[in-house]
């Protein structure tokens, strides 16, 4: 298996646990259900914190203002995930994170970061991943009656 494939698997595994949690919201009841609002927004934040990471370690191959700018957006994106989660609210905390998400994905398509297979693979993991926030939303404020 090359590099590419397992990237490729490794990123579409990786929305599983999105799936399942929004999923859960809609069918599950009590505990579980629990889980699955405070699992939902927990994965998003690590996630999101991946992604802010990886911008981080790809600022090695950037100079000059194009690095600073890049090591301040890694940062200021995990800050920002962080912070949306210590609203103690996880509607709103979901609604942030995703609108995080898509900050990422903007960066980088407004960086030249995606060109390539790579870019592409973000691009459609982000848009799913999005979509599947929208899902959890909207199970919170179904269940909620909000």
């Amino acid at each position: 298996m090359n590099s590419i494939t397992l990237m490729r698997g490794l990123g579409y595994a990786g929305l599983l646990p999105f799936g399942f949690f929004a999923a859960g919201v809609w069918v599950f009841d009590d505990f579980l259900q629990s889980l699955c609002y405070q699992g939902f927004v927990i994965y998003s934040l690590v996630i999101l914190s991946f992604l802010a990471g990886s911008l981080w370690g790809s600022a090695i191959g950037v100079t000059g203002v194009a690095k600073l700018q890049r090591l301040l957006v890694s940062n200021g994106i995990a800050v920002f995930a962080a912070m949306a989660v210590l609203t103690a609210q996880l509607l709103v905390a979901a609604v942030l994170l995703m609108l995080g998400h898509l900050a990422v994905l903007w960066y980088e398509r407004n960086t030249g970061d995606v060109d390539n297979w790579y870019g592409r693979l973000r691009t459609q993991l982000t848009l799913l991943a999005t979509a599947m926030h929208v899902v959890y939303v909207a199970g919170t404020i179904a269940s909620n009656g909000a």
